[in-house]
């Protein structure tokens, strides 16, 4: 019997030993970090990944991420500037800088955390909403736009030992009671900026061509002046040699006599006789007759 007990006292000493042993070591992992806590202050805070042990009872481990996390912030009405309604829809990127602080204003919970980056995230971009007009949001839609409303955020969220590393809309929309109208008015616009694209264009064309034409007008009459020009010389210089070269009384005898041959050739027409007077012009021609 008193070996049994022995036995059972052991186990029962063992148990225990697994226990205070279990209830006494924690372990860290990369990207966390332990909080030893000693009647509810925080005595120290582990790191350092592996295995640590802490005084059992007295000490309590609480292991938090401090790694990047993620986090869908459910979308919301703002309105711009110029009275515009539009729904964001963000998303954020968020970590744990300051695990101290972060337990002692949240205790820990990321429940509690991420409401209070919820609420920050839709204050930023509300304000900086409101401060734009529509087409100024559009504009600045991307880096700019996610750069303002994320270092907007963090001037509200830092006092929680949490950091936003990145606060972005995903999707901006329209109502979809006023899309249409919106659509349609945007679509006027970029036809009435294509209009004035096209009416500045004709106009220059037609400018253009009217300078081509009158060039052309001008090339034109210096030409045809030109060519009078060379046509009357051309025309001097012909009777200039012509009468060079009848300037004699044989060689206008001569030419008189061609002359006369054609002229009978085209009377005649053909294999026909003519009687000629011998008095008769062509017959002085022909026959050579003062």
């Amino acid at each position: 019997m008193k070996k049994t007990g022995s036995i059972v006292g052991l186990i029962i000493v063992a148990v225990v030993a697994f226990f205070i042993f279990l209830s006494s070591s924690y372990t860290v992992y990369t990207n966390e970090a332990a909080l030893i806590i000693n009647l509810g202050k925080i005595k120290k805070i582990e790191s350092n990944p592996g295995w640590h042990i802490h005084v059992p009872f007295v000490e309590s481990a609480h292991v938090i991420y401090t790694g990047n996390i993620l986090y869908d912030i459910p979308a919301s009405d703002v309105i711009t500037s110029d009275k515009k309604s539009m729904i964001a829809d963000n998303y954020v990127i968020w970590a744990i800088e300051d695990s101290k602080k972060y337990y002692q204003t949240l205790g820990a919970t990321r429940a509690r955390a991420e409401e209070r980056i919820e609420a920050a995230v839709y204050n930023a971009t509300k304000n900086i909403i409101s401060s734009m007009t529509q087409d100024e949001i559009i504009a600045a839609r991307g880096t700019t736009l996610t750069d303002l409303i994320t270092k907007k955020a963090n001037t509200d969220i830092t006092q929680y030992g949490i950091t936003v590393k990145l606060a972005e809309i995903k999707a901006l929309d329209l109502p979809e009671d006023n899309k249409a109208a919106v659509y349609e008015r945007m679509i006027s616009e970029r036809n009435n900026i294509a209009a004035g694209y096209l009416a500045r264009g004709l106009a220059e064309a037609q400018k253009i061509k009217n300078e081509t034409d009158k060039n052309v007008s001008v090339v034109t009459a210096e030409a045809e002046a030109e060519a009078a020009k060379i046509e009357a010389e051309g025309e001097s210089e012909y009777m200039r040699i012509l009468s060079a070269a009848y300037n004699d009384l044989d060689k206008a005898d001569f030419y008189n006599f061609i002359r006369g041959l054609d002229a009978l050739k085209a009377l005649i027409g053909g294999d026909k006789t003519i009687v000629l007077d011998e008095k008769s012009e062509l017959a002085k021609i022909l026959y050579g007759l003062k």
